[in-house]
């Protein structure tokens, strides 16, 4: 009996040491795991920083092209040749450029607001008021040529103006021709 004591004892502990050696196994094996697990999480926050890094490297590509248009435009509608205004459906100046403003006599920003009919001379408000009339009732692009009053100096244009967009706006571009006037081309 003592020998089947004894049997029992070593299997017993020969199961013991199996159960630790296991654990053991286990331990290394979820260490194994984990290890793998961070490796994992720790490339693909590398992949998600080397795109986020992408994706800014093509914002701030985008943002200075963006910035070459900007200038671009300014240069182009600010100091243009001729006078560029944007007009809402009563005559008021929404936007206009330098040359815009140099032509009826003020500065730029203090125009805004000011209703342009205000700056048609007397004698061709009539020739104004068909041509603006004209351009809200159709879609097309009109012209005219009448007499700006700058100080009661009298400017002849040439104006040109289409209606555009779903706010309405009176897009005109004004060149001043009283130089071909004096000339006697006109």
């Amino acid at each position: 009996m003592d020998k089947i004591k004894q049997n029992l004892t070593e299997i017993q502990m020969l199961h013991m040491k199996a159960e630790e050696l296991c654990k053991e196994k286990q331990k290394n094996a979820d260490m194994l795991v984990i290890e793998a697990d961070s490796k994992k999480l720790l490339q693909e926050l590398q992949a998600k920083k080397i795109e986020l890094e992408l994706q800014n490297e093509e914002l701030r590509h985008v943002y200075e092209i963006s910035e070459i248009a900007l200038k671009k435009f300014t240069m182009l509608y600010d100091f243009a040749p001729m006078g560029f205004f944007t007009l809402d459906s009563e005559g008021s100046i929404c936007e206009l450029n330098f040359t815009g403003a140099e032509m009826l006599g003020d500065k730029r920003f203090s125009l805004i607001g000011s209703n342009f009919k205000l700056f048609v001379s007397k004698d061709s408000f009539h020739l104004f008021n068909e041509f603006f009339s004209k351009m809200y009732t159709g879609n097309a692009k009109e012209f005219c040529v009448v007499n700006l009053d700058n100080n009661n100096a009298l400017c002849l244009v040439y104006m040109e103006g289409i209606v555009t967009g779903d706010d309405r706006k009176c897009l005109l571009s004004v060149v001043d021709i009283s130089g071909l006037k004096k000339l006697n081309i006109l």
